[in-house]
């Protein structure tokens, strides 16, 4: 295991920078999820990291040792691609152990240590298959393998699961994460599906074209994101984002004016240090923060419904207003073209300002 800090690190290509200036620190063992989406820069912060791209400013170092010019090979770094890469002519046993014979290990050590590896991933009845009769998923698990047995002080995956079905997905996700549990290794992960992100990271670095948003543990982002954009990008259904215009209730407190949505006045409970009355705002409510115990409410009209057995998405708006998702265990009986009070607790209200800071 090591630890990795990235210290001001940029990449140009001439005079187009495409990661500007990111600072990171990475435990050891930690399982770290680089997430954005595409042309964020995550997959060329990962290959700066592996050696496969120079870095154009910064430093890089791995367990205090600077490695901004040292030879990929000599990092200590293996990575799993988004193409499992295996060589077509060669078993699973031959692909798993290729890298080791090539460093000159003995035939009888590089046995050992692919039979181990296999066992760890419930490869050993494939050992002697070629990737051509293997699943996806297998050939997922071999390439993952192939990485595993040279023992590496940290993991690189780049997008490794985007070529596989959503069932199989699922299935190699928790693969993963018991494989990170087992081995307690360093692992960086890119990834654009935050669905991965949530369900795999220790912590997550949300990026966006260059720039880090924010860095933190998946619920931590979930529940405070900093600013409306990992708001947005960060939970699945996506939070609802409504336009409206901060007032000053009696007594001094704030309150948001929704225009769009029949003029309705929400209380909420921020501070406001930096708030402005008049001010335009977005307000920010995830679908499942509809309550019918909830004080406020949006008075709204159902347009389409999604029943998925234990839960209901209703999708509705307000006049020809954006629409709203609302998730409900208790849609069974909804009907679309039916108004509804869509009720909620204005404490789980999120504000932002017209550039996107959040408000508190």
């Amino acid at each position: 295991m090591s630890e990795l800090t990235l210290s001001n690190i940029r990449k140009s290509y001439g005079s187009l920078e495409v990661v500007k200036g990111v600072d990171l620190d990475i435990k050891s063992g930690e399982f770290v999820v680089f997430v954005g989406p595409s042309g964020c820069g995550k997959s060329t912060l990962l290959r700066m990291i592996a050696g496969l791209e120079d870095i154009t400013a910064g430093e890089l170092r791995i367990d205090d040792a600077v490695v901004n010019d040292v030879d990929p090979s000599k990092r200590g770094i293996a990575m799993v691609f988004q193409s499992y890469a295996l060589y077509p002519h060669m078993t699973v046993r031959e692909n798993m152990g290729f890298a080791l014979r090539f460093a000159g290990v003995s035939k009888a050590e590089v046995a050992r240590q692919v039979a181990d590896v296999a066992r760890i991933l419930e490869l050993e009845p494939l050992l002697d298959r070629k990737p051509k009769q293997l699943s996806g998923g297998q050939r997922q698990r071999v390439a993952i393998g192939r990485a595993i047995v040279r023992h590496p002080k940290v993991f690189l995956f780049d997008e490794p699961l985007s070529n596989l079905d959503a069932e199989l997905r699922v299935h190699m996700r928790i693969e993963i994460a018991r494989l990170h549990k087992k081995l307690a290794t360093t692992i960086i992960y890119v990834t654009h599906d935050q669905v991965e992100a949530m369900t795999l990271a220790d912590k997550i670095v949300v990026l966006r074209a260059g720039v880090v948003e924010q860095v933190g543990a998946p619920l931590e982002l979930y529940d405070d994101p900093a600013n409306l954009f990992v708001a947005g990008f960060i939970g699945s259904p996506k939070m609802n984002f409504l336009k409206g215009r901060l007032e000053r209730a009696a007594g001094g407190a704030w309150q948001v004016r929704l225009p769009d949505f029949g003029e309705a006045l929400i209380p909420l409970g921020i501070a406001g240090s930096e708030a402005v009355d008049g001010d335009a705002v977005t307000v920010g409510l995830r679908p499942e923060h509809f309550d019918e115990a909830g004080s406020a409410s949006l008075e709204l009209t159902i347009e389409m419904l999604e029943h998925l057995g234990g839960e209901t998405f209703a999708f509705a708006r307000y006049g020809g207003g954006d629409l709203v998702t609302i998730q409900t265990r208790n849609g069974r009986s909804l009907k679309s073209g039916q108004p509804v009070s869509a009720r909620f607790d204005p404490a789980n209200i999120l504000v932002f300002d017209d550039k996107g800071k959040r408000l508190r």
